[in-house]
């Protein structure tokens, strides 16, 4: 075989060889995948029960893409709270007239089709169904408003509709554009006894955009089939409308009723047919004399009990104030160690001659143990801690066996906070449910302000008997003396003893300042007063002048130490 030299002329023929060979392939066109719709045709038609059947032939301009997808929105919100729902069915795709395997997936919000189309050299027929288009107008009319054309994957060129109707039409509107922001469509028309059926032109269309077709009908020639779902916002799930707020109004009225028919029946005071009964007066014993006497043994404690109907720390306070005027305790203020320390008292046990109650008792051994050493006012917590609780249960006990209560207070109060507390959890409970499934919401809040009035105004349910009554009502009686009987007229000789009576009780109904201020009145020496009450002694400097300072520091010591606890 032979071999032609390689000379220069031969290697310049190869070249221009290969140069012309790749300039003639370059001008072979090449296949490209379509990146857009040629056109978009749907035949459809609205059937007299208003579901709406859709025939799409997609023509794609150019060679078709690996896969198509589009996407129909199966939601839309009408304004309120509401929105309409749409189900989209019987989904097929062909191409060429066979069945392609169009995959059809559907999240609640969106059904989406897509379907495999590479190598496809016809058109694209999508074929389905809608229900829920054809929705109801106050007027009676029935509207069918479909996006024939959206979610497309690809920019449509030229769109096409035509629709088959049951009857004549009253209205036909078409929309195109963005989603959010449709405009108007190039065309539409139809119609009319020469034409229809109304027929739809627009285009071009970016991938994603609508195409709505809106077409409404006289009453009764096609059904509603409207499916509307409440969404939840807080104004819906508490609604103003007349239903909701009424009940709840109605609640509010009725739980407010009962319970003031409750209060009337059992919760009021027993009316007593006689006249007060008097607990303390002043008893004349002489020419502009009078002497303060008790009756029944009546004590300060259970007087602040049966006013308020609470054992609370003025009347534990007026008790000790009490047991030590009536000899049973002695009150002692100690000398300060600085000018700036805190003051400090003791007390110590003495043998008083009268009767003790059982909550004094159960007071007295823990303030002054008999037997025992002098208690400091400091010590207080750990001397009475674990009883003050037990001298609150015996007063409130006290006040039941004399009559005054058919039960006790506290036991009363705790019955109706329980009853509207279980009352007030119904309501946060029966709020949450009617409000996350309803449009009641203010039922619920309703109920939970009738159990806060329950809770609240429970506590003033206690009652007390015709006997109770009575007694509170000779109670102002003694308020009114208290508060204005001259602090002058105590028998001479006997003043700073029968002050001394007056001022537990003056404590608890009020007037306490002017009955000490008598006390200091009545020293008629310019001595010092450390030793001259029986019940309180003082530093050997001390005067009585000095007792209001005194007691109002000694009371607020005793209060925050027995109920800071």
């Amino acid at each position: 075989v032979s071999r032609l030299p390689a000379t220069p002329l031969v290697r310049l023929l190869a070249g221009l060889l290969v140069l012309a060979a790749a300039l003639l392939g370059s001008s072979v066109p090449r296949a490209f995948a379509a990146e857009s719709v040629a056109s978009y045709a749907v035949e459809g038609s609205i059937a007299p029960d208003g579901i709406v059947t859709v025939q799409a032939t997609i023509t794609f301009d150019g060679t078709a893409p690996a896969s198509l997808v589009q996407r129909f929105a199966t939601t839309r919100e009408v304004l309120g709270d509401r929105e309409y729902v749409f189900r989209v069915s019987d989904v097929k795709a062909t191409i060429g007239g066979q069945p392609i395997d169009a995959t059809v997936t559907d999240d609640g919000r969106y059904t989406t089709v897509t379907m495999p189309t590479q190598g496809a050299t016809a058109p694209v027929v999508l074929s389905y169904a809608v229900h829920g288009a054809a929705t109801a107008e106050p007027t009676g009319e029935t509207t069918v408003a479909w996006r024939l054309l959206q979610g497309l994957s690809l920019p449509v060129k030229q769109f096409t509709a035509t629709l088959q109707v049951p009857s004549m039409i009253q209205l036909v509107q078409c929309e195109a554009g963005p989603p959010a922001s449709p405009g108007v469509c190039g065309f539409w028309g139809g119609g009319t006894h020469d034409y229809p059926d109304p027929t739809f032109n627009d285009g071009p269309r970016g991938a994603g955009e609508i195409v709505e077709v809106i077409v409404r009908f006289p009453s009764g020639a096609v059904a509603v089939n409207e499916q509307i779902r409440e969404l939840w916002t807080l104004g819906r799930a508490f609604s103003t409308q007349p239903l909701p707020l009424g009940l709840a109004l109605g609640l509010l009225a009725l739980g407010g009723g009962l319970f003031w028919a409750l209060h009337r029946r059992i919760g009021r005071d027993a009316m007593g047919a006689g006249d007060p009964t008097l607990v303390a007066d002043f008893h004349p014993v002489g020419a502009g004399e009078a002497e303060f006497r008790v009756r029944d043994g009546v004590r300060p404690g259970q007087v602040g009990t049966l006013v308020d109907e609470r054992v609370d720390p003025v009347d534990v306070t007026a008790t000790l104030l009490d047991l030590a005027v009536r000899g049973h305790l002695r009150i002692e203020e100690l000398p300060k160690s600085s000018k700036y320390a805190e003051g400090e008292w003791t007390f110590t046990r003495r043998s008083g001659a009268d009767e003790l109650r059982p909550y004094e008792r159960t007071l007295l051994d823990a303030v002054a143990p008999e037997g025992g050493g002098a208690v400091a006012v400091s010590e207080l917590p750990e001397a009475i801690g674990t009883v003050i609780g037990t001298v609150q249960d015996q007063l409130y006990d006290d006040v039941v066996e004399l009559g005054w209560f058919a039960q006790r207070p506290d036991q009363t109060r705790n019955v109706w906070f329980r009853a509207g507390f279980g009352l007030f959890a119904v309501g946060v409970l029966a709020t949450i449910l009617l409000a996350a499934f309803t449009s009641f919401g203010l039922v619920g809040l309703a109920l939970i302000a009738v159990s806060l009035l329950v809770i609240f105004l429970g506590q003033e349910m206690p009652a007390r008997t015709a006997k109770g009554a009575s007694l509170m009502n000779g109670l102002g009686l003694l308020r009114a003396q208290l508060l204005g009987h001259p602090t002058d007229q105590m028998p001479k000789g006997r003043e700073l003893h029968e002050l001394s009576e007056v001022l537990p009780y003056a404590v608890v109904l009020g007037g306490s300042e002017r009955w000490l201020h008598a006390l200091v009145a009545a020293d008629d020496d310019e001595h010092a007063d450390s030793k001259d009450l029986d019940w309180y002694h003082a530093p050997d400097d001390w005067n009585l002048s000095d007792l209001p300072a005194s007691l109002a520091r000694l009371v607020t010591t005793i209060q925050g130490k027995l109920f800071a606890r």
